[in-house]
């Protein structure tokens, strides 16, 4: 069925058809997952930038330090000047554990001057004060603050002094406070009070039970924990490493609630609750992440939680690309740095304790090859900031077609390593792959068996690739059928790889037939996204003609008796253009087939008429056609003698008037003797003068405004000398009398 005859709409569906492509072309290669690179660090030198000399919060300003330090990227600016009288003053001050919080983890990382008694007086203050907090956000804020003051209280000399004063002598009791906020899916509460059960407040919980166990006793390992509450408190030893277990237990727990995505990534999620904040999935997984981690480097043993779930969570913070804001790209390299290296202060870790599985990643190039130009299949082992990784082989296990997802086409193939540029690749040519989209399946096996206890590989690894080719066209023909589409009067082959000038003439009797084959590389029938034919009337009406695949062949046939109508009984030339395209095609084409030329009855009365065609807004910028002016003939002039004639008699009056003063002669006895009347006597004739010959230029040149504005100057000029020259001769003339 043809559509709507509108030019625009083919240039619209036909670059429709180009964006789908690109479209597909662009979905597949987003979906590859990659480790931090430098576009990171881009990023944060471009997002972290302080406005006079500091950030706007200490929790800004603690995300732009703590970024830079796991990107490794050295400060371009100080922002010490201004935010350490900040972090003086609240630490001086009685201020909230969140306000000291946040002063003392940015103080761990700038290193502000401040002194050991400040510290000694807010750990105090803590102390006490942890005694009366109930809610779970206010037991965070606590603890992490001592942990940090007894953190930087090591990184100084006096590492006896001040670190053996941060204890928390009930710290088995502040340990059941927290707990009791939990329920029996893992998640907790962050208050007593009925408030809803939460996956963000579990991880925040765990990062406080660990900040508890380390605060235990600094003189001791923190995996044996547990038993200094039992001596301390005389509590049986079992019942604090079972309150441990259980701990671990509500992990176990947790980690059964996470959620999928088809390829493998996993994360935490929110229920969104009325009236209550909703944190959403990064920050969700990032909190459960960061308590994780943290619990698990501060308890003996290791967590029961399976490395390849590591490795999603990996994927879902390294899925998100480049993240635009300073909070999601804080967060996503913090959970990244705690997942790959444990030990860091703020992950609670002891060095050279091996805590969770590191995820290795693997990520891809190109998901997007080409068996035209004998692409490799390429894969990149690291961690998820871009460390090598340990010796390890990656296996193609199978490969699926995205139209057969049944049978594999392939299996069981490993990919070679090439030392010199780290990567692991597979020609190919040899495994006669076509064109098409494909799953791929990838596992990864180490070397050495101890690696398997250090590394999470992810198990299966499903990855989705596209195979692009050259398609080749086959077979083509076009021609002109009689109504009993038996005999051809026409037929003639057509070249796909070029344009063609075929040449048909048919009437309302007739049919045109068209047919071709695609054909991949391998030989195979290939069927694109999208086949038009196009009919283009001399008037600029389109006709557009979507093209079926029947055994293997594309067909269509055009029964003009049936079409008069659709054609709006437009006799005249008709040119005929064939367009295919598809993603998996490295030669989508628009083809000129040649033009027909067609001879329909003429128009009913009552017949619909060809719509309007839609003005290009490009012609209204295109050159204009230049405007020929017509003047007026002039008017029939005198002859010239007679002009000359009347010139003389006008001048003869002037010739009377200067012979007449020379006969009389002129009086200048009344001329004024003193410098000053002399002098605007003299200006007055010259301003008459000026005026007689600006009568001159006017009758030679100027024109009557130029004229009149000359004039108006002279005659003030005039009016000024002249009453200056007559009021001396007035003057003059007064004394005469009088004497």
């Amino acid at each position: 069925m043809p559509s709507p005859p509108s030019g625009m709409a083919w240039k619209l569906r036909f670059f429709g058809f180009s964006g789908l492509i690109c479209a597909c072309l662009s979905i597949s290669v987003s979906s590859v997952i990659r480790p931090v690179s430098d576009a990171h660090r881009s990023a944060a030198l471009e997002l972290f930038v302080p406005v006079d000399g500091s950030f706007r919060s200490l929790e800004e300003a603690y995300q732009a330090l703590r970024t830079f330090q796991i990107l490794k990227l050295e400060r371009t600016y100080d922002i010490s000047h201004a935010t350490c009288p900040i972090i003086s003053e609240i630490l001086g001050s009685s201020s909230k554990p969140e306000d000291l919080f946040h002063a003392l983890r940015v103080n761990s990382i700038l290193g502000c001057q401040i002194g050991t008694q400040i510290f000694e007086d807010v750990a105090s203050r803590l102390l006490v004060g942890i005694k009366e907090v109930n809610t779970l956000m206010d037991f965070y804020y606590s603890v992490l603050s001592l942990f940090y003051i007894k953190v930087m209280a090591q990184q100084t000399s006096n590492v006896k002094q001040q670190g053996s004063s941060i204890v928390l002598l009930d710290a088995d009791v502040i340990f059941d406070s927290i707990k009791a906020h939990g329920q029996s899916d893992g998640r907790y509460r962050y208050d007593s009070n009925n408030s809803e059960p939460s996956t963000h407040a579990a991880g925040i919980a765990l990062e406080t039970l660990a900040g508890v166990l380390s605060l235990a006793d600094s003189d001791m390992d923190q995996s044996k924990a547990s038993l200094h509450y039992a001596k301390y408190k005389k509590v049986r030893l079992h019942t604090n490493l079972l309150i441990i277990e259980v701990v671990k237990n509500d992990i176990v727990k947790l980690f059964d609630s996470i959620k999928s995505y088809d390829d493998g990534t996993l994360y935490f999620d929110e229920k969104r609750i009325a009236d209550t904040e909703y944190r959403g999935p990064l920050a969700t997984t990032a909190s459960v992440v960061h308590g994780v981690t943290a619990f698990a480097a501060i308890v003996s043993g290791k967590l029961e939680i399976n490395g390849d779930k590591m490795v999603g969570l990996a994927k879902f913070f390294l899925s998100i690309g480049i993240p635009g804001s300073t909070n999601d790209i804080y967060i996503q390299l913090e959970s990244l740095s705690c997942l790959e290296n444990n030990r860091q202060v703020n992950c609670f870790s002891d060095p050279g304790k091996l805590m969770i599985s590191v995820p290795l990643i693997l990520s891809f190039p190109a998901a997007v090859l080409s068996l035209s130009s004998k692409d490799h299949l390429k894969a990149d082992v690291t961690t998820v900031f871009g460390s090598a990784a340990p010796p390890l082989t990656v296996n193609l296990v199978q490969v699926f077609s995205l139209d057969s997802e049944d049978i594999p086409i392939l299996e069981n193939k490993e990919l070679q390593f090439d030392p010199e540029n780290s990567i692991h690749y597979l020609d190919l040519l040899p495994l006669k792959v076509d064109v098409g989209k494909y799953i791929l399946f990838f596992e990864i096996s180490l070397h050495d068996p101890d690696h398997l206890n250090i590394y999470a590989t992810g198990g299966r690894i499903k990855a989705f690739f596209f195979f692009t080719g050259i398609i080749k066209a086959d077979k083509a023909a076009v021609g002109i059928f009689d109504t009993d589409a038996e005999n051809a009067v026409a037929l003639q082959k057509l070249d796909l790889s070029r344009d063609n000038t075929v040449s048909l003439a048919a009437n309302h009797l007739k049919k045109m037939h068209l047919n071709f084959q695609l054909l991949t590389p391998l030989g195979h029938t290939f069927k694109p996204h999208q086949v038009f034919l196009k009919l283009r009337h001399e008037s600029k009406v389109e006709h557009i003609f979507a093209l079926e695949s029947s055994a293997g062949k594309y067909k269509v046939l055009l029964d003009f008796l049936g079409l008069v109508e659709k054609f709006y009984y437009l006799s005249g030339r008709y040119d005929i253009k064939l367009a295919v395209g598809d993603a998996a095609m490295e030669n989508s084409f628009l083809r000129a087939i040649g033009h027909i030329d067609l001879d329909l009855p003429e128009s009913p009365e009552k017949a619909a008429r060809p719509p309007p065609q839609p003005i290009d807004p490009y012609l209204r910028f295109v050159p204009k056609q230049e405007i020929s002016h017509i003047f007026r003939a002039p008017e029939k002039r005198p002859p010239e003698e007679l002009s000359f004639a009347f010139l003389v008699l006008t001048i003869l009056p002037l010739v009377g008037f200067l012979i007449g003063l020379l006969h009389l002669g002129v009086n200048l006895k009344g001329f004024p003797s003193s410098s000053v009347p002399a002098f605007c006597s003299i200006l007055f004739h010259g301003g008459i003068g000026g005026i007689l010959l600006l009568y001159m230029f006017f009758w030679l040149k100027l024109d009557l405004f130029t004229t009149l504005e000359a004039l108006g100057l002279l005659g003030v000029f005039l009016i000024f000398v002249g009453h200056r020259t007559l009021s001396h001769h007035a003057s003059t003339s007064t004394k005469l009398k009088t004497t």
